[in-house]
């Protein structure tokens, strides 16, 4: 029997790719457009709709960005071991598009909560879950259409990855200005449409997958197993009571925190058991120097997750983002990251091809230490900004500058960490180190709702603001100095001279998002 990607090469192709590839295109790029938007105007329905104060405010935003970054290593496994990828994704898109609908059909008059605040929080926990499905998986789709020394691998994950930041780019423009110029419900309503958009195209040309991530065992996914129920649908009624726990998890911001530090103490735990009773020198070695990347991820994400919180509070209340007479709504600069990151991606990748053909590429660790330098700095620059016209509002030049030195920072971080996960960890343990960086990840946007709410507060201004940034950028460039002073040691742990031989993530120079890689990520590795 064909693999997928025999069938693919023999059917037909558009740029010289299977179509499935920009089946795969199109339905990630609606996902994220859903996604980005929604989460662009997240903080003001919360603010501006229900009334809430800016503590509660951040607390829902980071419990649900925590979760939605937490979720996708237990829906990777669920593909992995049962559902397949294709099932898995099909089931997300169903969970989000009926969560973005739901918020848009579930706004009630401003101020009242009650049985409308709860059809909100249902919504979110709905997107929570098909996100789990969706995102950890779809990648893994694209990887299935490719045998792995196909040379056309590489501009295959550059073309999907453009379809991710072509999403996040247009998702806060649209649902951003609908929201807060028209009304809440159009802009939810566009992310909803948005995903169900690409729900239609992914059932509709599923033929174009050629059978990739079909489930391991179909008779095993269809044999009854309770009540005449198959593990499919077992599987799918546990999404739907885990929807109904998320729903109140992200009420409680503190219960996510303590479901974060279990699952972490739990997880790295055994890592760490692993590698130091049962792995050879090297490999523990190279566990270790993965470890340490994973450590680092958690202030990342804390200080760059500002920008659809506290960020984007302030560039709503303190910033001049005046155009010919018209005022942009704060959320479409959500768009500004994803931009930057089309526009400059290439640039990077061309940078450390350059450098690495004179031998002079820096190390993963290093390029780290780069990432929290400039994260930190970023926040620098916005104070200093704001600094030199006290007393008015912070030139919107000022927000710009923010996200392009955050996007900069971004690609030396998060495409060089997926791809160390996957170079650094041994087969059987990728999926494991992938859904640990993810964790780590969940971490980061969780510490990222407590440093928001520390810039909020009932009287808090700009100037508490600022001062927050003030000191999280100096401690951000204080780590990353640190970072770059120990990285030649970390590398040593790496064994580069030996990793040679062995794959890399397809398409890691063009990843832009901690979670674009997806939890298997054994048919997305290429050889180097």
């Amino acid at each position: 029997m064909a693999t997928a990607y025999e069938a693919a090469a023999r059917g037909k192709t558009v740029l010289g790719h299977p179509r499935g590839l920009f089946l795969l295109f199109f339905t990630e790029m609606w996902e994220r457009f859903s996604f980005y938007g929604m989460r662009a105007i997240l903080v003001f329905y919360l603010t501006k709709h229900f009334l809430f104060t800016d503590e509660p405010a951040f607390g829902v935003y980071a419990a649900y960005m925590s979760l939605v970054y937490f979720t996708p290593v237990i829906g990777g496994y669920l593909a992995d071991r049962y559902l397949g990828a294709r099932r898995a994704v099909l089931a997300g898109g169903v969970f989000i598009a009926f969560g973005h609908l739901l918020i848009a059909a579930m706004e009630g008059p401003q101020g009242s909560q009650g049985v409308y605040l709860e059809g909100f929080y249902l919504a979110l926990a709905a997107i929570v879950i098909g996100t789990g499905f969706l995102k950890a998986n779809i990648s893994v789709l694209v990887g299935q259409l490719y045998a792995r020394d196909d040379m056309r691998r590489d501009p295959a994950f550059s073309i999907f990855y453009m379809g991710i930041n072509g999403g996040g780019a247009l998702g806060p423009i649209v649902c951003g200005v609908l929201g807060e110029t028209v009304g809440w419900a159009y802009g939810f309503g566009a992310a909803g449409i948005g995903m169900l958009l690409g729900l239609i195209a992914f059932i509709g040309l599923k033929r174009e997958l050629h059978g990739a991530g079909e489930a391991p065992s179909l008779p095993m996914l269809r044999a009854p197993v309770v009540a005449g129920l198959s593990r499919e649908w077992l599987i799918y009624l546990g999404a739907i009571v885990a929807t109904l726990v998320t729903w109140q998890l992200i009420r409680h911001q503190d219960a996510v925190g303590m479901l974060l530090i279990v699952f972490s103490i739990g997880t790295i735990g055994f890592i760490l058991w692993r590698a130091v009773f049962t792995l050879p020198r090297v490999d523990r070695d190279r566990i270790l120097a993965a470890l340490f990347l994973i450590a680092l991820c958690p202030l990342f994400w804390a200080l760059f997750e500002q920008a659809g919180s506290s960020l984007n509070v302030y560039t709503d209340r303190s910033v001049d983002r005046s155009l010919l007479g018209w005022t942009i709504p704060a959320s479409a600069f959500q768009s500004v990251n994803s931009i930057f990151i089309i526009l400059l991606a290439p640039v990077f990748a061309a940078i450390w091809t350059i450098l690495a053909k004179r031998g002079l590429e820096p190390s993963a660790p290093f390029k780290f230490g780069i990432g929290l330098v400039s994260v930190g700095a970023g926040f620098l620059v916005l104070v200093a900004g704001a600094a030199a016209y006290a007393g008015a509002p912070t030139p919107v030049i000022f927000v710009i500058l923010v996200y392009l030195i955050h996007t900069m920072a971004e690609l030396c971080f998060s495409p060089v960490g997926l791809s160390a996960m996957t170079r650094l960890s041994l087969p059987s343990m990728t999926g494991l180190m992938m859904g640990t960086w993810f964790l780590a990840t969940a971490a980061g946007n969780f510490i990222a709702g407590l440093i928001a709410q520390a810039t909020g507060g009932e009287g808090a201004g700009p100037d508490k603001v600022l001062d927050v940034y003030t000191r999280i950028g100096w401690f951000s460039i204080g780590i990353g100095v640190v970072v770059l002073v120990v990285s030649p040691f970390v590398a040593k742990l790496m064994h580069l001279d030996l990793l040679k031989a062995e794959g890399a993530l397809a398409g890691d120079k063009e990843l832009a998002e901690p979670a674009a890689a997806g939890i298997d990520t054994r048919l997305e590795q290429k050889p180097l």
